[in-house]
């Protein structure tokens, strides 16, 4: 749908303005709290707010509430997210203030990585049972069994595999399944346990979940097990993860429910507490799958995390008419 003429002028105006470019080149990068964009700018919340305000009553950026913070990124599509690639596409990539930005933000990302890692490291002999501290794993282990399938699967790949049960679960079902974490100490643990579970035909690997190096449409089951709270670009990851999946194969991702638990973002790392439907719906339709489902389980007591588990699949060519 195009803009009227009073439309792009709001859209222009909100966009013109040095702060606000600023935002939006950030932003074209990852989705980022308030906080962390006060920081990379060296500018005072509130000043920030009103400028991120401007953008969102414009239509350029989103606003989503997250626990006790709010995040904000470029919106999914239309015009005014047209023009705002075609703006950024304007500007000298060697412009000093931008790259000045830029650094600052890798600066925040580290902090984040090393953060993650020494929490991971802290915590990677305990994880399965940290993780049953908040929900019921042999209902969430069937119904992802359920959601998987019978198989038997040509190739597994499991992204951010932690202690490798996603692995020990589904592996007897693959005739190959690759495993990656970026934790060493992760990835030690689930090597120690693909081996006691007897999967000989198992690779674990230390590798990025944005950036996984793995061909495209090249496995027919991809499972992301609990990872995506952890990170700071969840749709990023969810795109990745979609560019795996072959045709007639399937993404299972499994994370919480919105909730509102802040300590296990203050204790446990956690970035995002938990997914709206229609926001996971939203990146596994943009990552090219189709017949997308979700199911929800309540947790185990009453102070716990309700689990959800979400599949696309990457429908073959010739029933992509029937879809």
């Amino acid at each position: 749908m195009s803009l009227t003429s009073g439309q792009a002028v709001d859209v222009l105006r909100a966009a013109g303005e040095p702060s606000r470019m600023r935002i939006l080149a950030l932003l074209a990068h990852e989705e980022l709290a308030v906080l962390e964009l006060c920081r990379v700018l060296d500018q005072s919340q509130p000043r920030v707010s009103r400028h991120l305000k401007l953008l969102a009553d414009a239509g350029l950026v989103e606003r989503f509430p997250d626990g006790a913070w709010v995040f904000y990124r470029l919106v999914s599509g239309g015009e005014p997210r047209r023009l705002t690639d075609e703006t950024l596409r304007l500007i000298d990539p060697a412009d000093p203030i931008l790259l000045r930005d830029i650094s600052r933000l890798q600066e925040v990302r580290a902090e984040r990585s090393t953060e993650a890692g020494e929490y991971f490291a802290r915590n990677a002999a305990r994880w399965d049972e940290i993780r049953s501290l908040y929900i019921s794993e042999t209902a969430v282990e069937a119904a992802i069994l359920k959601a998987a399938g019978p198989g038997p699967f040509k190739r597994l790949v499991d992204l951010g595999s932690g202690t490798g049960r996603m692995l020990t679960l589904l592996g007897p079902h693959a005739e190959l399944a690759v495993g990656l974490d970026l934790s060493q100490q992760m990835l030690n643990i689930a090597r120690a346990h693909v081996a006691d579970a007897g999967l000989s035909r198992c690779e674990l690997r230390h590798g990025d979940i944005f950036s996984t190096r793995l061909p495209g449409q090249s496995a027919d089951l991809v499972v992301v097990h609990q990872v995506l709270h952890y990170l700071g670009d969840p749709g990023a990851a969810v795109r990745e993860a979609g560019r795996l999946v072959a045709e007639g194969g399937r993404l299972i991702i499994v994370d919480f429910a919105p909730h509102g638990l802040e300590f296990l973002r203050e204790q446990h790392q956690h970035r995002r507490l938990g997914f709206a439907e229609a926001e996971m719906e939203r990146w596994l339709h943009e990552a090219g799958l189709a017949k997308v489902r979700a199911a929800a389980l309540p947790p185990a007591r009453r102070d716990g995390l309700t689990v959800k588990i979400w599949t696309g699949e990457r429908v073959r060519q010739t029933n992509r008419s029937a879809a």
